[in-house]
């Protein structure tokens, strides 16, 4: 399972680099990602949901979300200030179903459950995965299915085995699920079979952890499966996928434990988005169509 989170020239090429939940910009190069441009209009046709709308949201006229602006090409930094991919476009057609717009907040990955429940954002948009301990946190609305994938340098040269990571150095995410839930049994593993440990590299921002393998601080990377594919695809052959896709899980929408009605209006607008086309679409033009659900739910 997963979480699953700025391009810049290193050595002559692009790379995945710092940003994201908590630093700097990115640039990710003229044309090299689409727009996401946010519409104010609401969106035509589907149930009026605007009275599912908490009354801070309603008189603001924009929904306040978290974002960990670092996981392209879900949720990442355009031109160092615009938040962009798929999962912005994918909201913001969700908001257009309620008439408002979205005012996109970059946060670290870390701290985005507890601003929304401490209301300093509206809700959490950030390919959060869907597990028990997030559940009683929040409630979270599912939207997308992802798994876990590796990346090694090409060729492999570290001959790392995901299976047997013992006494490889693995970069990955601080807050992400392929930390907390992933690395803990393996390392059990490890240990049990008298090996020496993973020896982490933990980073704030999933592109930081993509350079550390580019850059050769890493043997092997873990992530959501739409960050590594993207991830390979931008580095110009300097990656490649090892293995395949495990624990495929859905991503949710962040909301408050006590906005229910409005999880479950979410819910409503995202059928409305499948219906009319506009939820394939937004994943088609990053994409990531292979990850689209129909089973829209609170706390699945």
């Amino acid at each position: 399972m997963s979480v699953l989170r700025r391009t810049l020239v290193l050595s002559g090429v692009l790379v995945l680099a710092a940003a994201g939940c908590g630093s700097n910009s990115l640039d990710s190069g003229a044309g090299s990602a689409p727009s996401s441009a946010p519409s104010s209009a609401p969106s035509s046709g589907g149930p009026d949901l605007s009275g599912a709308l908490p009354a801070k949201i309603k008189s603001a006229g924009k929904i306040v979300v978290g974002v960990d602006a670092s996981y392209p090409p879900n949720e990442f930094l355009q031109g160092g200030k615009t938040v962009v991919g798929m999962d912005v476009d994918l909201f913001n057609a969700v908001a257009q179903k309620f008439g408002v717009t979205v005012d996109w907040q970059p946060a670290g990955f870390d701290t985005i459950i507890t601003g929304v429940q401490g209301g300093k954002y509206d809700i959490g948009v950030s390919s959060f995965t869907i597990n028990d301990k997030r559940k009683q946190q929040v409630n979270m609305v599912s939207y997308f299915n992802a798994g876990t994938l590796w990346a090694t340098a090409k060729g492999n040269p570290k001959g790392v085995n995901a299976d047997d990571a013992c006494g490889k150095t693995v970069a990955v995410q601080k807050g992400t699920t392929q930390l907390e839930d992933d690395m803990p049994k393996r390392q059990a593993k490890c240990k049990a079979e008298g090996k020496p440990e993973i020896k982490l590299v933990v980073r704030e921002k999933q592109d930081q952890a993509t350079a550390d393998l580019v850059g050769g601080k890493a043997d092997a990377m873990l992530a959501d499966s739409p960050v590594v594919l993207y991830a390979i695809s931008q580095t110009n052959g300097q990656l490649e996928q090892l293995g395949d896709i495990y624990d495929a899980a859905p991503y949710g929408y962040v909301v408050p434990k006590a906005e229910t009605a409005f999880a479950a209006a979410i819910v409503e607008a995202l059928k409305a988005m499948e219906a009319d086309g506009s939820y394939k679409s937004s994943l088609q033009k990053w994409n990531n169509d292979s990850g689209a659900i129909t089973d829209f739910a609170v706390n699945p």
